[in-house]
Protein backbone atom coordinates (compact mmCIF):
# COMPACT_ATOMS: atom_id res chain seq x y z
CA UNK A 1 0.00 0.00 0.00
CA UNK A 2 1.24 3.21 -0.97
CA UNK A 3 1.18 6.02 1.29
CA UNK A 4 1.19 8.18 -1.82
CA UNK A 5 0.90 7.63 -5.79
CA UNK A 6 2.17 10.63 -7.42
CA UNK A 7 1.17 10.65 -11.31
CA UNK A 8 2.78 12.47 -13.61
CA UNK A 9 6.54 13.51 -13.48
CA UNK A 10 6.86 17.44 -14.50
CA UNK A 11 8.27 19.86 -12.62
CA UNK A 12 4.77 19.11 -9.90
CA UNK A 13 5.30 15.77 -9.68
CA UNK A 14 8.63 16.26 -8.78
CA UNK A 15 8.20 18.72 -6.07
CA UNK A 16 5.59 16.42 -4.62
CA UNK A 17 7.83 13.68 -4.49
CA UNK A 18 10.67 15.87 -2.86
CA UNK A 19 7.98 17.31 -0.57
CA UNK A 20 6.15 13.98 0.52
CA UNK A 21 8.71 11.93 0.99
CA UNK A 22 11.05 14.55 2.78
CA UNK A 23 8.65 15.66 4.97
CA UNK A 24 7.84 11.94 6.22
CA UNK A 25 5.77 10.01 4.21
CA UNK A 26 7.83 6.28 3.30
CA UNK A 27 6.38 4.30 0.58
CA UNK A 28 5.70 7.25 -2.16
CA UNK A 29 5.82 6.22 -5.72
CA UNK A 30 5.80 8.33 -8.85
CA UNK A 31 4.38 6.98 -12.03
CA UNK A 32 5.68 8.92 -15.19
CA UNK A 33 5.48 6.92 -18.81
CA UNK A 34 8.56 8.63 -19.82
CA UNK A 35 11.87 10.64 -18.65
CA UNK A 36 10.65 13.00 -15.86
CA UNK A 37 10.59 16.67 -16.50
CA UNK A 38 7.66 17.63 -18.42
CA UNK A 39 7.06 19.46 -20.82
CA UNK A 40 9.73 22.53 -20.19
CA UNK A 41 12.62 19.83 -21.23
CA UNK A 42 11.88 21.00 -24.95
CA UNK A 43 12.69 24.66 -24.44
CA UNK A 44 15.80 25.43 -25.75
CA UNK A 45 16.56 27.97 -23.45
CA UNK A 46 14.86 28.90 -19.87
CA UNK A 47 15.79 32.71 -18.16
CA UNK A 48 13.20 33.14 -15.83
CA UNK A 49 13.29 30.33 -13.14
CA UNK A 50 14.63 32.36 -10.22
CA UNK A 51 18.22 31.52 -8.83
CA UNK A 52 19.12 29.61 -11.97
CA UNK A 53 21.33 32.57 -14.01
CA UNK A 54 23.03 31.86 -17.74
CA UNK A 55 21.89 30.31 -20.39
CA UNK A 56 20.03 26.73 -19.40
CA UNK A 57 17.83 24.53 -21.56
CA UNK A 58 14.99 23.09 -20.26
CA UNK A 59 16.56 19.65 -19.89
CA UNK A 60 19.81 21.18 -18.06
CA UNK A 61 17.43 22.73 -15.54
CA UNK A 62 15.11 19.95 -14.73
CA UNK A 63 17.85 17.26 -14.88
CA UNK A 64 18.84 16.85 -10.94
CA UNK A 65 15.38 17.28 -9.67
CA UNK A 66 15.10 13.21 -9.82
CA UNK A 67 18.26 12.57 -8.07
CA UNK A 68 17.09 14.91 -5.74
CA UNK A 69 13.95 13.27 -5.03
CA UNK A 70 15.00 9.99 -4.69
CA UNK A 71 17.69 10.66 -2.49
CA UNK A 72 14.65 11.07 0.24
CA UNK A 73 13.19 7.79 -1.16
CA UNK A 74 10.78 8.41 -4.10
CA UNK A 75 10.66 5.55 -6.12
CA UNK A 76 9.45 6.36 -9.91
CA UNK A 77 8.36 3.72 -12.22
CA UNK A 78 8.42 4.22 -15.72
CA UNK A 79 4.50 3.16 -16.92
CA UNK A 80 1.57 4.60 -17.90
CA UNK A 81 -1.41 5.22 -15.61
CA UNK A 82 -4.04 4.80 -17.52
CA UNK A 83 -7.12 5.28 -15.33
CA UNK A 84 -7.58 6.51 -10.77
CA UNK A 85 -10.59 5.11 -9.09
CA UNK A 86 -11.53 5.11 -5.75
CA UNK A 87 -13.22 2.53 -3.13
CA UNK A 88 -13.72 3.79 -0.21
CA UNK A 89 -10.62 5.56 1.37
CA UNK A 90 -8.59 3.74 -0.82
CA UNK A 91 -7.45 4.59 -4.74
CA UNK A 92 -6.59 2.69 -7.01
CA UNK A 93 -3.83 2.91 -9.51
CA UNK A 94 -4.57 0.98 -12.70
CA UNK A 95 -1.27 0.59 -14.81
CA UNK A 96 -0.85 0.06 -18.59
CA UNK A 97 0.59 -3.48 -18.15
CA UNK A 98 -2.64 -4.15 -16.56
CA UNK A 99 -1.42 -4.66 -12.74
CA UNK A 100 -3.19 -2.53 -10.10
CA UNK A 101 -1.74 -0.73 -7.16
CA UNK A 102 -3.16 0.55 -3.81
CA UNK A 103 -2.85 4.67 -2.00
CA UNK A 104 -4.34 6.19 0.68
CA UNK A 105 -3.79 9.38 -1.36
CA UNK A 106 -3.13 10.55 -5.07
CA UNK A 107 -1.50 13.69 -6.30
CA UNK A 108 -1.99 14.03 -9.83
CA UNK A 109 -0.06 16.31 -12.45
CA UNK A 110 -0.66 15.60 -16.06
CA UNK A 111 -0.25 18.34 -17.85
CA UNK A 112 -1.78 19.43 -20.34
CA UNK A 113 -0.48 19.43 -24.09
CA UNK A 114 -1.06 22.78 -26.61
CA UNK A 115 -2.53 21.95 -29.80
CA UNK A 116 -1.29 21.81 -32.52
CA UNK A 117 -1.87 25.12 -35.33
CA UNK A 118 -1.57 22.19 -38.08
CA UNK A 119 0.94 24.08 -40.56
CA UNK A 120 3.61 22.46 -41.99
CA UNK A 121 6.85 22.84 -40.39
CA UNK A 122 5.67 23.54 -37.13
CA UNK A 123 7.01 20.32 -35.19
CA UNK A 124 10.00 20.31 -37.34
CA UNK A 125 10.74 23.93 -35.82
CA UNK A 126 8.82 23.64 -32.13
CA UNK A 127 11.86 24.50 -29.73
CA UNK A 128 13.59 26.78 -32.69
CA UNK A 129 11.41 29.50 -33.67
CA UNK A 130 8.48 27.83 -32.48
CA UNK A 131 6.87 28.22 -29.23
CA UNK A 132 3.40 27.68 -27.28
CA UNK A 133 4.73 30.14 -24.26
CA UNK A 134 5.51 33.99 -24.82
CA UNK A 135 6.32 34.01 -21.41
CA UNK A 136 8.71 31.61 -21.45
CA UNK A 137 10.07 32.73 -24.84
CA UNK A 138 9.40 36.08 -25.65
CA UNK A 139 12.20 37.76 -24.39
CA UNK A 140 14.67 36.05 -26.98
CA UNK A 141 13.02 38.02 -29.41
CA UNK A 142 13.17 41.13 -28.38
CA UNK A 143 13.57 44.01 -30.69
CA UNK A 144 12.47 41.33 -33.51
CA UNK A 145 9.26 40.26 -35.61
CA UNK A 146 7.31 37.77 -34.52
CA UNK A 147 4.06 36.45 -35.62
CA UNK A 148 1.09 35.38 -33.17
CA UNK A 149 -1.30 32.52 -34.82
CA UNK A 150 -4.79 32.37 -32.85
CA UNK A 151 -7.82 34.23 -32.30
CA UNK A 152 -8.74 33.35 -28.59
CA UNK A 153 -8.19 35.53 -25.20
CA UNK A 154 -4.58 33.48 -24.50
CA UNK A 155 -3.50 34.38 -28.18
CA UNK A 156 -4.55 38.20 -27.88
CA UNK A 157 -3.14 38.38 -24.39
CA UNK A 158 0.31 36.92 -25.79
CA UNK A 159 0.24 39.08 -28.57
CA UNK A 160 -0.29 42.42 -26.07
CA UNK A 161 2.84 41.12 -24.06
CA UNK A 162 4.96 40.57 -27.29
CA UNK A 163 4.19 43.89 -28.59
CA UNK A 164 5.82 45.51 -25.30
CA UNK A 165 9.16 43.95 -26.31
CA UNK A 166 9.06 43.09 -30.16
CA UNK A 167 9.78 45.74 -33.07
CA UNK A 168 6.29 44.21 -34.64
CA UNK A 169 3.48 41.24 -34.58
CA UNK A 170 1.75 40.08 -36.78
CA UNK A 171 -1.74 37.96 -35.67
CA UNK A 172 -3.02 35.79 -38.03
CA UNK A 173 -6.31 34.98 -37.64
CA UNK A 174 -8.57 32.53 -39.58
CA UNK A 175 -11.41 34.70 -39.29
CA UNK A 176 -12.36 38.13 -39.18
CA UNK A 177 -13.37 38.45 -35.86
CA UNK A 178 -12.02 37.12 -32.42
CA UNK A 179 -12.83 34.89 -29.62
CA UNK A 180 -12.19 37.25 -26.69
CA UNK A 181 -13.07 39.93 -24.53
CA UNK A 182 -14.40 42.90 -26.42
CA UNK A 183 -11.72 45.35 -24.36
CA UNK A 184 -8.88 43.00 -25.18
CA UNK A 185 -9.75 43.44 -29.07
CA UNK A 186 -9.62 47.03 -28.68
CA UNK A 187 -6.42 47.42 -26.73
CA UNK A 188 -4.93 45.26 -29.78
CA UNK A 189 -6.80 46.97 -32.35
CA UNK A 190 -5.03 50.35 -30.74
CA UNK A 191 -1.48 48.84 -30.68
CA UNK A 192 0.26 50.45 -33.32
CA UNK A 193 2.85 47.69 -33.69
CA UNK A 194 0.44 44.80 -34.17
CA UNK A 195 -0.42 44.30 -37.28
CA UNK A 196 -4.02 42.14 -37.88
CA UNK A 197 -3.91 39.61 -40.84
CA UNK A 198 -7.65 38.20 -40.60
CA UNK A 199 -9.13 35.29 -42.54
CA UNK A 200 -6.13 33.83 -43.10
CA UNK A 201 -4.03 30.37 -41.45
CA UNK A 202 -0.33 29.81 -41.65
CA UNK A 203 0.74 27.29 -44.26
CA UNK A 204 4.33 26.48 -43.80
CA UNK A 205 7.20 27.46 -41.35
CA UNK A 206 10.44 27.69 -43.51
CA UNK A 207 13.75 28.28 -41.87
CA UNK A 208 17.49 27.07 -42.04
CA UNK A 209 19.74 25.31 -39.15
CA UNK A 210 19.71 28.66 -36.96
CA UNK A 211 15.85 28.36 -36.85
CA UNK A 212 12.94 30.20 -38.22
CA UNK A 213 13.31 32.63 -40.83
CA UNK A 214 9.86 32.93 -41.79
CA UNK A 215 6.24 31.98 -42.49
CA UNK A 216 3.71 31.69 -45.32
CA UNK A 217 0.36 32.79 -45.02
CA UNK A 218 -2.53 31.69 -47.10
CA UNK A 219 -6.01 33.73 -47.08
CA UNK A 220 -9.43 32.63 -47.42
CA UNK A 221 -8.90 33.86 -51.23
CA UNK A 222 -5.83 31.19 -51.69
CA UNK A 223 -3.30 34.17 -51.60
CA UNK A 224 -0.01 33.82 -50.36
CA UNK A 225 2.08 36.15 -48.38
CA UNK A 226 5.63 35.51 -46.79
CA UNK A 227 6.57 37.00 -43.74
CA UNK A 228 10.00 37.43 -42.61
CA UNK A 229 9.69 36.87 -38.60
CA UNK A 230 11.89 34.91 -36.46
CA UNK A 231 9.72 33.61 -34.20
CA UNK A 232 5.93 32.15 -34.46
CA UNK A 233 4.09 32.11 -31.20
CA UNK A 234 0.69 29.34 -31.64
CA UNK A 235 -2.38 29.80 -28.94
CA UNK A 236 -5.14 27.45 -30.59
CA UNK A 237 -6.05 25.76 -27.03
CA UNK A 238 -4.73 23.36 -24.73
CA UNK A 239 -5.84 19.63 -23.95
CA UNK A 240 -6.14 18.69 -20.53
CA UNK A 241 -4.18 15.45 -19.69
CA UNK A 242 -6.96 14.41 -17.56
CA UNK A 243 -7.51 10.94 -19.53
CA UNK A 244 -6.49 9.49 -16.08
CA UNK A 245 -9.27 10.51 -14.33
CA UNK A 246 -11.42 9.29 -16.48
CA UNK A 247 -14.20 6.15 -15.08
CA UNK A 248 -15.51 3.19 -16.65
CA UNK A 249 -18.94 4.80 -16.63
CA UNK A 250 -17.55 7.68 -18.40
CA UNK A 251 -17.89 10.28 -15.71
CA UNK A 252 -14.74 11.77 -14.18
CA UNK A 253 -13.23 10.85 -10.80
CA UNK A 254 -13.62 14.38 -9.02
CA UNK A 255 -15.35 17.81 -10.41
CA UNK A 256 -14.20 19.44 -13.43
CA UNK A 257 -14.95 22.64 -15.32
CA UNK A 258 -16.44 23.03 -19.07
CA UNK A 259 -12.81 22.89 -20.44
CA UNK A 260 -11.73 19.56 -18.66
CA UNK A 261 -9.76 21.22 -15.95
CA UNK A 262 -9.66 19.83 -12.27
CA UNK A 263 -11.45 22.12 -9.86
CA UNK A 264 -9.11 22.65 -6.86
CA UNK A 265 -8.94 25.33 -3.78
CA UNK A 266 -6.13 27.10 -2.93
CA UNK A 267 -4.34 23.90 -1.13
CA UNK A 268 -4.66 21.96 -4.74
CA UNK A 269 -7.82 19.71 -2.57
CA UNK A 270 -10.34 18.43 -5.55
CA UNK A 271 -13.83 17.32 -4.61
CA UNK A 272 -12.38 13.79 -3.70
CA UNK A 273 -10.40 13.77 -0.58
CA UNK A 274 -7.19 12.21 -0.60
CA UNK A 275 -7.21 13.63 -4.31
CA UNK A 276 -4.91 16.82 -5.20
CA UNK A 277 -4.38 17.49 -8.88
CA UNK A 278 -1.24 20.38 -9.40
CA UNK A 279 0.48 21.97 -12.34
CA UNK A 280 -1.35 22.80 -15.61
CA UNK A 281 -4.36 20.38 -15.48
CA UNK A 282 -5.45 22.23 -12.51
CA UNK A 283 -7.93 25.46 -12.89
CA UNK A 284 -6.55 28.65 -13.36
CA UNK A 285 -3.28 27.51 -14.20
CA UNK A 286 -0.18 30.27 -14.62
CA UNK A 287 1.84 27.06 -16.73
CA UNK A 288 4.91 28.08 -15.39
CA UNK A 289 7.69 25.53 -14.38
CA UNK A 290 7.73 27.59 -10.89
CA UNK A 291 4.01 27.35 -10.43
CA UNK A 292 3.76 23.92 -10.84
CA UNK A 293 6.62 22.66 -9.04
CA UNK A 294 4.62 25.41 -5.96
CA UNK A 295 1.40 23.60 -6.66
CA UNK A 296 3.43 20.14 -6.17
CA UNK A 297 4.47 21.27 -2.79
CA UNK A 298 1.50 22.65 -1.63
CA UNK A 299 -0.57 19.11 -2.84
CA UNK A 300 2.35 17.18 -0.40
CA UNK A 301 2.00 19.11 2.18
CA UNK A 302 -1.69 18.25 1.99
CA UNK A 303 -1.18 14.91 1.69
CA UNK A 304 0.83 14.48 4.07
CA UNK A 305 -1.68 15.90 6.69
CA UNK A 306 -4.58 13.84 5.29
CA UNK A 307 -2.62 10.39 5.28
CA UNK A 308 -1.24 11.35 9.15
CA UNK A 309 -5.13 12.03 9.94
CA UNK A 310 -6.41 8.79 7.73
CA UNK A 311 -3.80 6.60 9.36
CA UNK A 312 -4.06 8.29 13.13
CA UNK A 313 -7.94 7.74 13.35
Amino acid sequence: MLDCAIVGGGPAGLTAGLYTTRGGLENVTMFEKGMPGGQITSSSEIENYPGVSGEISGMDLMMPWPEQCQKFGLKHEMIEVTRVSKEGDIFKIHKGDGTVEEAHSVIIGTGSSPRRAGFTGEDKFLGRGVSTCATCDGFFYRGKEVAVVGGGNTALEEALYLAKICTKVYLIHRRDTFRSAPNTVERVKRTPNIELILNSFPEEVYGDAMGVTGLKVKNNSGEIRKISVLGIFTFVGNDVNNQALLQEDGSFLCDMNEKGEVIVDISMRTSVAGLFATGDMRIAAPKQVISAAGDGAVAALQAISYVDELLNH
